[in-house]
């Protein structure tokens, strides 16, 4: 049976799943923001919890795959829909996409003869003696780590209108500060505690997403979590080993990927967890 043809979205109808949700936290963000001189101050810690506790799902689902399968044909499409992830999450989405790309580049390699690692962010590029750095160190410091310049300038190179695009939605984010500053400094130091505290979760999940893992197995170069709630959830990035072996392996098929390879999995020693790897400290 000849497989219907996609006039709207570029790989899949499933991927209506993920913008809407993208769409969805982008709208608890305004909300929140509105929110907050009429809550309580225990109101606004509540949703400010949440709302860091969403960067981190957001990344690492909705923006994550976006990445690797960009959801609609149309490129207006592609960059609206980057700039909607850049206003929620507080940072360019097309500079975290090329950042991501360096890291499947290098794969959480351990640092060379140069004294680097190609993948921006390894967890080995701040360890010390061949080890990883701390995870709490890691995640709470990674936020401190990126580079514009050096990110922007990456892009340059693939491609220069691109960059400028990267440059328009950084802008617009500290646009978005300075509004918000302009409005209340309660209400920006509230964002920007909040975002922040996002962002380091995004990077303990990150962390654990490739703790234990083998840099030299392209099988093991990822660290996977099965529970089905989550990976439906989280658009399937549980299963993290099989997204490094096949990255641009589509998110509604990685349950099937998993079972092809399973076996040669084993053999190779790939580590699986007990926990999502947004707790991936309690794992053993």
């Amino acid at each position: 049976m000849k497989k219907p043809q996609l006039t709207f979205f570029a790989h899949s109808y499933w991927d209506a799943i993920p913008v809407l949700w993208g769409m969805v936290h982008f709208a608890y963000l305004i909300g929140m923001l509105a929110a907050f001189h009429y809550l309580p101050w225990w109101g606004n810690v509540l949703t400010g919890l949440f709302y860091a506790f969403s960067i981190s799902w957001n990344v690492n689902s909705v923006s994550h795959n976006f990445i690797h399968n960009a959801y609609f044909k149309s490129s207006v499409l592609n960059r609206a829909f980057s700039l909607l992830e850049s206003i929620t999450m507080g940072f360019s989405q097309t500079m975290y996409d090329h950042v991501h790309r360096q890291h499947h580049i290098g794969n959480n390699d351990r640092i060379g003869d140069n004294g680097e690692t190609v993948d921006w962010i390894s967890i080995y590029q701040h360890g010390k003696n061949g080890q990883p750095e701390s995870a709490f160190k890691y995640a709470f410091l990674s936020f401190f780590r990126d580079d514009p310049k050096r990110i922007v300038a990456g892009i340059r190179r693939l491609n220069p209108l691109l960059a400028e695009f990267a440059w328009f939605e950084l802008s617009v984010v500290v646009l978005m500060f300075i509004m918000l500053f302009l409005m209340s400094w309660k209400l920006v130091l509230f964002f920007a505690v909040f975002h922040y505290l996002g962002h380091s979760l995004t990077a303990m999940n990150g962390y654990y997403e490739h703790y234990g893992a083998n840099p030299d197995k392209p099988i093991a170069w990822g660290v996977s979590y099965y529970n089905r709630p989550f990976n439906w959830l989280w658009l399937y990035n549980g299963y993290h080993a099989e997204h490094h072996y096949r990255p641009k392996h589509h998110w509604t098929k990685m349950h099937e990927l998993h079972l092809q390879i399973v076996d040669k999995q084993t053999a190779e020693g790939v580590k699986v967890i007990a926990w999502p790897q947004q707790l991936g400290f309690l794992a053993k």
